[in-house]
Formats: C-alpha cells, sequence, structure tokens
C-alpha cells in the first residue's frame, strides 16, 4: 500500500520514524467488529463482553458514593506502584477458590490482566524470542507477542486443553534448534476461544514438562470462577508457585470498567513487574481499587458470581441447541463454562472471506485467524455466548447458518475451496428483510 496520496504528500510524516515494532503492530480483529456489532440489529457472537445487567448497580452507586464523600482525597490520589495492600490481600483470598496459597507481596496489581500480560512480556521478550502458545490463543495476547516482536510457536489443543506430548515434543524440538523458549503462555479454564478446559490429570504433567525443559508457565485465567455447575481446578500455579506467574481479573467476574487484574509472580519477577509497572502508569488506578475492595468487603460477591454462572449457563446451553438445530454441518466444542464455543466449518468455507456476508445478514462473529500467530484458522469461528440473551443467541446462530448454507452452495457451484470476491463491502439490509 503506497504511503502518498495522488498528490504526492505522505500520509503520515513520521513513517521513517517508527520504531520496528510499531510497524508489526496490526488492528485487533474483534476490536475491529465493535463498530459493526454495537448495531442494535446486529446479533453480536463476536465480543467477550461480560453481561453485567445484573449486578447490583443502586448498591453499587451508593458505595461509590460514600467513598467519595468519605475518602475522596485518597481515592482520587497516587498510589503504590504494586498496588495497595488491602486489594492485595483480598486478592490472595480469591485465588484460594483455584488452589493457590499465595502472600499479598506475591501481587501485582494491574489495569486489567491486558496489562499485566504486556508487562511480563516487557520484561521477558527480546525480539525473536520464542513463546510457546496454544493453538488456537487468545488474540490479545497475540497482539502483544507480536508488538514485542517474539516468535509464537503453537502446540495443539483438544478437548481436554493442551496436548503435554505435544507440548514436550515441541520443547524438545526447539532445544535441539538452540532456541530459547521464554516462557509458556496457556488459558487453562474455559479456554479463549476454543471454550475447553484443561483436565485435572493433564495439569501437574504440564507443570513437570515446563520445570524440566525451563520455561516458564504464564498462567492466564480470567474465566475461573465462571464455571456453570463448579469451581475451578487447582491453578497450574498451585502446583509449583515458583514455575508460574498467574494473570487474575475482576474484568469478567465483576465488570471490565474499573479496570482491576493482577499477576501473582515469583519474588524475582514481581520486583521487575513494579518497576515496569511504575515506568508504564506509576500505579493503577486508586479509585478503582477502593471501590472493588469495598465491594468484596460488603457484599455477597460470591453469591452474585453464582448468578452469573447461572446466566451463562442458559445462554451456552442456548448457543448449543442452535448450532444442533441451525448448522449440523458444522462441529463445535462443549464448553463447561467461560463464554465462548470454537466452531470447524465445512469444507471449503472460510470464516474470513465470509464474514462481510455475515454482518449483512446481521450477525457477527470472529473468525479463527485471529487466533493464529501465523494467520491460519480461517476454517473455524468463535461464538461468544456471554452478552446477547439466549433468543437473540438462538437468532444469531439461524442467520449465520443462512450465511454458512450460502457459502456452502457457492462453494458447491464452483466446485473450489477457496472463494474470492472482488468486493467485500458491508451492505445493511433494512431490519425487515432479516
Amino acid at each position: 500500500m503506497s504511503s502518498t496520496n495522488q498528490r504526492g504528500t505522505r500520509l503520515d510524516p513520521w513513517l521513517d520514524l517508527y520504531a520496528d515494532r510499531a510497524n508489526g503492530m496490526r488492528a485487533s480483529e474483534v476490536r475491529s467488529l465493535f463498530a459493526v456489532a454495537s448495531r442494535p440489529e446486529v446479533v453480536s457472537l463476536a465480543g467477550g463482553m461480560p453481561n453485567i445487567d445484573s449486578l447490583p448497580l443502586d448498591f453499587l452507586a451508593d458505595l461509590s458514593a460514600k467513598i467519595m464523600r468519605t475518602q475522596g482525597p485518597k481515592a482520587l490520589q497516587y498510589g503504590s506502584g504494586q498496588g495497595e495492600i488491602f486489594m492485595r490481600e483480598q486478592i490472595v483470598e480469591v485465588m484460594r477458590y483455584d488452589a493457590i496459597r499465595a502472600h499479598p507481596d506475591d501481587v501485582v496489581i494491574t489495569t486489567g490482566s491486558q496489562q499485566a500480560l504486556d508487562l511480563v512480556t516487557e520484561i521477558f521478550i527480546n525480539p525473536g524470542d520464542v513463546i510457546v502458545a496454544e493453538a488456537p490463543s487468545y488474540v490479545g495476547a497475540l497482539s502483544v507477542f507480536r508488538a514485542y516482536e517474539a516468535d509464537v510457536v503453537h502446540v495443539p489443543l483438544d478437548d481436554d486443553g493442551l496436548i503435554p506430548e505435544e507440548l514436550d515434543r515441541t520443547l524438545t524440538e526447539l532445544a535441539a534448534q538452540n532456541r530459547q523458549v521464554k516462557f509458556l503462555y496457556t488459558i487453562p479454564n474455559y479456554h479463549n476461544p476454543a471454550g475447553v478446559t484443561l483436565s485435572e490429570e493433564r495439569r501437574p504433567h504440564i507443570v513437570e514438562i515446563c520445570k524440566r525443559h525451563h520455561v516458564l508457565i504464564l498462567e492466564d485465567n480470567p474465566y475461573g470462577l465462571l464455571g456453570f455447575d463448579s469451581d475451578p481446578l487447582p491453578a497450574l500455579k498451585s502446583y509449583d508457585p515458583d514455575q508460574t506467574v498467574y494473570l487474575g481479573s475482576f474484568s469478567k467476574m465483576f465488570g471490565p470498567g474499573y479496570r482491576i487484574g493482577w499477576a501473582a509472580a515469583p519474588h524475582a519477577v514481581r520486583e521487575k513487574l513494579v518497576l515496569a509497572q511504575e515506568a508504564a502508569v506509576l500505579c493503577p488506578s486508586m479509585w478503582g481499587q477502593m471501590v472493588m475492595s469495598e465491594y468484596l468487603t460488603t457484599y455477597d460477591w460470591y453469591t452474585q458470581v453464582k448468578s452469573f454462572r447461572g446466566e451463562y449457563r442458559a445462554r451456552g446451553e442456548a448457543m448449543l441447541e442452535a448450532l444442533a438445530e441451525y448448522l449440523p454441518e458444522c462441529q463445535w466444542t462443549t464448553p463447561t463454562g467461560g463464554f465462548y464455543t470454537w466452531v470447524t466449518l465445512p469444507p471449503g468455507v472460510d470464516a474470513k472471506a465470509m464474514l462481510p456476508r455475515a454482518v449483512t445478514n446481521l450477525v457477527a462473529y470472529v473468525s479463527g485467524s485471529a487466533f493464529y500467530y501465523d494467520g491460519r484458522g480461517s476454517d473455524h469461528m468463535r461464538l461468544s455466548f456471554c452478552y446477547p440473551p439466549p433468543e437473540r443467541i438462538k437468532e444469531g446462530v439461524r442467520r449465520l447458518a443462512r450465511t454458512v448454507h450460502g457459502e456452502m452452495e457457492l462453494v458447491e457451484m464452483l466446485g473450489t475451496n477457496r472463494i474470492d470476491r472482488p468486493n467485500n463491502t458491508v451492505q445493511f439490509p433494512a431490519p425487515d428483510q432479516v
């Protein structure tokens, strides 16, 4: 693509001054859908937005007003770069649900777990360093890894999560090539995007493999308390605290607006995380920490989490039932918690190429290609069931099925495994045409 317009003027006069890593930055395929998916006539099966309608908003409004009246000067002031001790003590208690026995000194509060992911990558990765990640993997993590110019090597999943034998084989091959792996990035619970959970039998095996290969584990667990029927399995960190940096967040189990996440790390790693945090933002939000802490102290937050579990279970069941009814030609994972299912499309149907037509049919999803470092995965799509109510989910899958069936007809008619379209312009029909 040319960097000049028709008059010869550079569109970006600073193009030659950017750092090399800036040239590798790409727009998130998920974020780029938000403008379209937020239209009321579109059923969005794309975004991972939690359904926060059932939060006690009046209670939170009163709680916030109380904090501002009684502790306003403190709430609006700078705080500790590591995060406040009262918040870290409560996070330690929350992590007990994952069988983690930690000390508040182990915890660094961050602006959502996404910042924790960025900080860990910053302190470990030089350009060209290797990160091993599941295939597929969280698009936000891949964006961070790409920004720091890492080389991501994928290891496959199955219905029981990351496959230990494949991990061991991959790490052995990389060692034979003298390529040092800095860390394994994994989402063991209710995986984003695959929807699967790492089995309890595999967990100690994964930890042992990484320890033997001297590979740090970066365990990302935003969905852990959102199992449909139970608390999470023991975290990888619970098997060997010094082998793992654990990332947690209140965004999915409460709400993302306060942007409170954390990293629980071995002592030396924690020290560097605090320094990186102070360089990036000076300190996490004091206001967010104080409101979150007061909520955890004064409200039955765990009962609220269980309420969320029931809502997401109902939405997940609606998604799976609709897929069985409208898209039996596809295959999909069966989540036991979290927000997502991972759908395998019929042969020849390309999720990325199909997306404009789906949006024209007023339904949105995320192409599987967003969840691979090398861009493969267009034969899959991630469907999210966390936000729309069950009846909208069913309607969204019905619209999606119409789109998929149209693609299948084109594949059959053209006799090819690829459908090229010269014009991907999205056009919205009138609502009464849907």
